[in-house]
């Protein structure tokens, strides 16, 4: 497991749904695994936002925020959230129209009892570390 830097973050885990909590550790572990693979990214802050655990780039900034979290109102259901004026969930619907369980333009849900997909959930971490970079202009 990796370390925690933050204890408040620390917390927030310990205290997720049992259901859940196996599954957002393994969605934090992607996170910090994609992040390292991914060139341009550089080191990521984890941290609280709406009390949630967030991932930011405050090095390179060249991502938005992602933030992991049980889903309200469902003891088996968490979520990847990320900043609902982006346009990261409606290109990861037009790439992954049955792949991902989507919530609105700001999350993709998942239940603890699926295994976490792989290949393409690492590819939509990796769009959102990188989102400002695609965005940004050339000098």
């Amino acid at each position: 497991m990796l370390p925690f830097a933050n204890p408040a973050v620390e917390a927030v885990f310990t205290a997720s749904p049992a259901p859940v909590k196996k599954r957002l550790l393994g969605l934090r572990k992607m996170i910090f695994e994609v992040a390292a693979d991914t060139s341009g990214v550089g080191e990521l802050e984890e941290t609280l936002k709406w009390g949630e655990p967030a991932y930011l780039t405050p090095a390179s900034k060249s991502g938005s925020t992602i933030r992991i979290a049980p889903r309200a109102g469902s003891p088996t259901q968490y979520a990847l959230y990320v900043n609902c004026q982006t346009t990261l969930v409606d290109t990861w619907r037009t790439l992954f129209p049955t792949g991902f369980s989507y919530e609105g333009n700001r999350a993709i849900v998942f239940d603890a009892a699926d295994e976490l997909p792989q290949d393409d959930l690492r590819f939509c971490i990796g769009m959102a570390l990188t989102y400002h970079r695609s965005k940004r202009k050339p000098a």
